[in-house]
């Protein structure tokens, strides 16, 4: 009937629209509990993917459906370094390069701290590491 709303058009109404900076929301949400060890690669994939395609908002919230919520201030970029013992560093990540690496211009943000880090290559075996960038260098 014309200029009869059905019950699917009361909630598609009641539906919100997400944009970008939601999607990108969602996503580091999806980051942190990656790096916390809740999701595995293939799984943060699959639900980057759902969040990324999602119009609305209660499409995008099925990708973190069965995960706690993550407090503010309690994310993986936001957490101080371990030290001693149980410190770690990310993959092929170090504090200062050692002798005989070469620096590359490549330089990227690490998502979990944040930083800016600098590639740099050991031209013995072609291994890359990772070092916070020092613009002295």
């Amino acid at each position: 009937m014309v200029g009869v709303a059905s019950a699917d058009d009361s909630l598609s109404r009641r539906r919100i629209l997400i944009g970008d900076p939601e999607r990108e929301r969602l996503s580091a949400i999806l980051r942190d509990h990656y790096a916390d060890g809740r999701l595995t690669l293939d799984e943060l994939r699959r639900r980057a993917e759902i969040v990324l395609s999602a119009t609305y908002r209660d499409e995008a919230d099925e990708a973190l459906a069965g995960l706690p919520a993550i407090a503010p201030g309690t994310s993986a970029t936001v957490q101080p370094p371990r030290r001693g013992l149980l410190s770690r560093r990310g993959h092929a990540q170090s504090a200062q390069p050692s002798p005989g690496w070469e620096q590359t211009s490549e330089r990227f943000r690490d998502p979990s701290s944040g930083q800016i880090m600098r590639v740099w290559v050991d031209p013995a075996d072609g291994s890359r590491h990772y070092v916070p960038d020092d613009p002295a260098r």
